[in-house]
């Protein structure tokens, strides 16, 4: 039999001072550190004090028996996974199923014979020092594994950030190329219009003074002429003239101002942030979204109620944040027309549709921007996953759930902000963006 070198601490509860003698010296012969007690509420207290390696414990005692004892011992979660090994005269099977159903590992049959009773203890600490050698690679290997899971979560969240900068990247600068190329053609014809239309207009003024002129000192100034001058309706011609050109130049302004739009709406500011009034952006992204808010057969107008605060300019990146601009108004458009599925032009236009925005001063340090809809609304869980990753709430094909994920990160992590929605069902939602003034 090896001797033990590993200091073991075993505990020895047996109200029998021969039997503590006799095992303290053969154990103590082994290298064995031994702990005695005689009873069991003190070997409880002395367990929980040391927790020793291995129990030996007597069956008949004074006070608690050894079963008590030991079933104390095993609904203690600090001594629960010590050994136990019943000592007994105790020769009925019940008994020692009844020790081995309270905990029990073993049990040693007095009188002792010693090299059974040592090889039955060496067996059980040996089982002990596995067990615990076993549990702490367990804990070692669940902690890497903890480590390791929380790298690739990392490293997956940071795949997941770069693919939506990329996309995001991607269509800023397409949008910006398109929208910058669409409104640099358009400023050519509408230069030159406007250019010519001014000359015309003085010319055509011109014509105009020249036939009143004419009129006034040749006030006869013939059959022919006169007749010609009813068929072509000279008067109506002579004062309308003036109001079509004059329509013409209006609508030159228009086409103007859209053209402004496109380019406010398609800054992609990507290296540097500028200084910028929010409401150029709003009014710039509400001018492109224009044809979705006109009436249709199916439905009146979307009317768009414009509450705009006083707030300073704010430096930001114009193009990113008018896509997020973009993405919310698109979305409460979208809402809106599901809203009316089922509902009749009338019923609309008795409770028409509504997008209200918002701005103003959240505190000092920063601005608020409120964009809400009276559509249906969302649910709770809707809400809480509204800006995950790939989360949509649109059928297949219409929705790809990157448009509220790329606007959290605009907001978030570009502009160090925040952005919020409030929603209930039956009354609808409103996106609340918050940026740092400075």
């Amino acid at each position: 039999m090896s001797i033990n070198s590993g200091h073991e601490i075993i505990l020895v509860i047996d109200d029998n001072p021969t039997n503590l003698e006799v095992l303290h010296n053969a154990l103590g012969s082994f290298g064995y550190e031994i702990l005695v007690e005689m009873d069991g509420f003190s070997g409880i207290e002395q367990a929980r004090s040391y927790l020793p390696d291995l129990i030996l414990l007597d069956v008949q005692m004074p006070g608690i028996d050894g079963f008590e004892t030991c079933r104390k011992l095993q609904a203690d979660p600090s001594t629960k996974s010590i050994p136990v090994i019943f000592m007994t005269a105790l020769t009925d099977t019940t008994d020692k199923v009844k020790g081995l159903q309270l905990g029990a590992v073993d049990y040693i049959t007095k009188p002792f014979r010693q090299e059974e009773a040592l090889a039955r203890i060496q067996t059980h600490l040996k089982i002990r020092r596995l067990s615990l050698e076993l549990e702490q690679q367990k804990k070692e290997l669940e902690q890497v594994v903890q480590n390791r899971t929380a790298e690739l979560t990392c490293t997956l969240q940071e795949l997941k950030k770069t693919q939506l900068q990329l996309i995001q990247n991607e269509k800023l600068s397409t949008i910006g190329q398109l929208v910058s190329g669409i409104a640099h053609e358009i400023n050519n014809p509408v230069g030159c219009i406007t250019g010519n239309l001014e000359q015309a207009t003085l010319a055509v003024k011109d014509a105009v003074d020249y036939i009143r002129l004419y009129q006034t000192k040749f006030p006869n100034p013939g059959i022919e002429i006169e007749q010609k001058a009813e068929e072509i309706e000279l008067e109506y011609l002579l004062d309308d003239l003036p109001k079509m050109f004059f329509s013409m130049q209006t609508g030159i302004e228009r086409i103007r101002n859209i053209s402004t739009s496109l380019r406010t709406f398609s800054r992609a500011d990507v290296d540097f942030k500028v200084s910028v009034n929010i409401h150029d952006g709003l009014e710039s992204t509400l001018m492109i979204l224009q044809h979705r808010l006109k009436a249709h057969d199916y439905r009146p107008a979307i009317q768009v109620i414009k509450k705009y605060g006083e707030i300073p300019k704010v430096e930001c990146y114009l193009g990113q944040l008018n896509q997020v601009f973009m993405n919310i108004l698109a979305n409460a458009i979208d809402a809106l027309e599901e809203a009316n599925q089922g509902h009749t032009y009338e019923g609309i236009k008795a409770n028409p549709n509504q997008i209200i925005v918002k701005t103003q001063m959240k505190d000092e340090h920063q601005v608020a921007i409120r964009i809400a809809d009276n559509g249906r609304g969302m649910t709770k869980d809707i809400q809480h996953r509204i800006f995950d990753h790939l989360f949509t709430t649109k059928p297949v094909g219409k929705g790809t759930g990157l448009g509220l994920t790329i606007a959290h990160q605009i907001i978030v992590e570009k502009h160090g902000g925040t952005i919020e929605v409030n929603s209930e069902l039956g009354q609808g939602t409103e996106f609340i963006i918050t940026l740092p003034i400075v």
